[in-house]
């Protein structure tokens, strides 16, 4: 039986490697320009000069290392979630989190717009305002995976309603930032790869670290607790990684939804609930997953480009319910 399963988990990650390759390349390919094979061949593995070049380098590139680090961030965020509400529901977006770190993000770059650099700070005390006001309106005795999703429901439209309002009252002053959070990858260089790299390895290997306390709450909290683990500091500890992770990404490419709900579960279909499996296949399948949606988005409208969060939006939107229905 476990031989049975680590082949499993070889074929599933040779697949998400050969996808994950596949979907660079046409990453590159795809676009308002088309660029020959042979000469992305020849520009990435020979380093040749021509027309194609600075499209590669300078715009597909980056943009390509950025979809895979927000999808790896937003894919472990809903996995730690799903961890800590011991449901498959669970997502950044979903339960308020993304929501809360924009909000955030907008208020601070209007009050102090000079600290553009340390957006994933405000992003993160956003987030973290929002994770806490979602579990003290779900807590009564005890916190309940409904009153803690329907909670997360509330809060993430409240915060959405606000952030709304912002923007209509000072239109003239945050077109800009609001275009920048609309929840897409367009117009990314890799000045914004440098500035979410370093958070992003931080935030993926406390995520890493949490594996084992993520497994131990799957037994439940009494068990868990027999087996001498504090539950409490536990899920304070990984709601704040997963709280982090998401904060970071959406300070950067805005609201996308639905990535940590959809690629923990398809996982979790394959390799079972263990986080030494679940965890690091979601964070791989979560950058190739947010890259496919990337490629769509600003190729199926062509020569219009549609944001991301939207695509991720009509995909997610229905699965949820599928969710919803099956549990």
């Amino acid at each position: 039986m476990l031989e049975e399963r680590r082949r499993k988990m070889l074929i599933f990650l040779f697949i998400s490697c050969i996808l994950l390759a596949l979907s660079f390349l046409a990453a590159i390919y795809f676009g308002s320009t088309k660029i020959p094979l042979s000469e992305i061949i020849k520009i990435i593995f020979y380093h040749e000069d021509s027309d194609f070049a600075i499209i590669i380098w300078d715009i597909r590139i980056p943009r390509i290392i950025l979809a895979l680090i927000v999808g790896a961030n937003l894919a472990a965020s809903g996995a730690l979630l799903q961890a800590v509400i011991q449901n498959p529901l669970a997502d950044p977006g979903i339960i308020g989190i993304s929501s809360g770190a924009k909000l955030g993000l907008l208020l601070a770059l209007l009050i102090f717009p000079q600290f553009v650099t340390a957006a994933p700070l405000f992003a993160f005390i956003g987030a973290m305002g929002a994770a806490v006001l979602v579990y003290l309106l779900a807590w009564k005795g005890g916190v309940k995976t409904v009153r803690l999703i329907l909670a997360g429901v509330a809060v993430n439209a409240f915060f959405a309603g606000v952030s709304y309002l912002i923007t209509i009252l000072n239109n003239d002053k945050i077109q800009n930032i609001m275009l920048w959070l609309s929840g897409n990858l367009s117009g990314r260089s890799m000045y914004d790869v440098k500035l979410i790299l370093p958070y992003s390895l931080i935030g993926l290997a406390a995520a890493l670290a949490a594996i084992r306390p993520s497994n131990l709450l799957l037994f439940g909290d009494e068990k868990a607790g027999s087996l001498g683990l504090n539950i409490t500091r536990s899920r304070i500890l990984i709601s704040l990684t997963a709280s982090f992770l998401a904060a970071i990404s959406t300070s950067l490419v805005g609201v996308i939804s639905f990535v940590g709900l959809v690629i923990p579960h398809i996982v979790r279909l394959i390799t079972g609930p263990n986080y030494k499996y679940l965890l690091p296949l979601s964070i791989l399948n979560g950058g190739i997953f947010l890259l496919i949606a990337d490629t769509f988005a600003r190729t199926i409208a062509a020569p219009i480009e549609l944001p991301v969060g939207t695509l991720m939006a009509l995909v997610g939107g229905p699965f949820f319910v599928y969710l919803l229905r099956r549990k």
